[in-house]
């Protein structure tokens, strides 16, 4: 798929993976819409873009309140136009053991990595239909292997990649390509951001993430995932991008490696 002068819809766009996505997609022609919590960011970012805000737009959500994205989004679509491409990246990660999480981390999780992907896919489907456009949901190495610290993250991430499977299915016929994006360790913020037992951020890295992927790196890749139409790509350097590998083919020796792996 071309992407230059495309209307590319990308949540979690003020930071790590999705502000480069932005960056570098806008370099390549696209016009973006930039969607996270945060206004004052999205359009300091929407005016660093060539074009600034006349060319791309800044539309705030919370992924959260997943039950009033679509009214959101349809407020916003006359104005903007058809959109070709959705890039469902914004979401939340764990870093804490099932015995002690609150049940409410557990929803949390699910709500803004898993119901806010699919409530924005329900939201902009008809006009990635007319468009014969593409869904691009970021789930994570997270949903195609298990580790600790991380069964509410990786739940939802697991239901994400479930999601676009079925969702690929449905929509084969239709011209909708649907591409899902498996990242591993990539030098992001989402560590420092991860809730706690408590539903708080942690506030510390992980070695893991301190030493994984550049962001710039990692979304090359995406993008030329995006060009090349996949289906889905796993992204990462090291045991976080083998990972899944060595699950599917050898799931006895990725098990007994995940128990005794210690994460900090």
């Amino acid at each position: 798929m071309k992407i230059e002068n495309k209307t590319i819809w990308i949540t979690g766009a003020s930071s790590g993976i999705g502000l480069e996505l932005s960056q570098q997609l806008a370099a390549k022609g696209s016009r973006i819409v930039l969607s996270a919590r945060r206004k004052d960011a999205l359009e300091e970012i929407a005016k660093s873009l060539p074009g600034g805000l006349e060319r791309h737009s800044v539309v705030p959500l919370d992924l959260a309140d997943y039950e009033h994205l679509a009214e959101k989004v349809q407020a916003v679509l006359p104005e903007i136009g058809p959109v070709d491409i959705l890039i469902n990246n914004g979401g939340i990660s764990q870093r804490s053991l099932f015995v002690d999480t609150d049940l409410a981390v557990y929803k949390q999780l699910m709500d803004v990595n898993y119901f806010g992907t699919v409530a924005m896919t329900k939201a902009l489907l008809p006009s990635l239909l007319t468009q014969r456009g593409m869904v691009v949901s970021i789930s994570s190495v997270a949903g195609k292997m298990g580790s600790k610290l991380r069964t509410g993250y990786s739940g939802a991430k697991y239901a994400v990649v479930g999601f676009m499977d079925c969702l690929r299915a449905e929509l084969a016929a239709s011209g909708v390509k649907c591409l899902t994006i498996c990242p591993g360790s990539i030098q992001t913020n989402i560590a420092i951001n991860a809730l706690n037992a408590q539903g708080e951020a942690q506030q510390k890295n992980d070695d893991s993430i301190i030493n994984g992927m550049s962001v710039s790196e990692c979304v090359e890749q995406m993008i030329k995932a995006i060009e090349k139409e996949r289906d889905e790509v796993v992204i990462g350097k090291g045991i976080s991008g083998m990972g899944p590998t060595i699950k599917r083919f050898f799931p006895g020796v990725y098990n007994r490696l995940a128990a005794k792996m210690e994460y900090r």
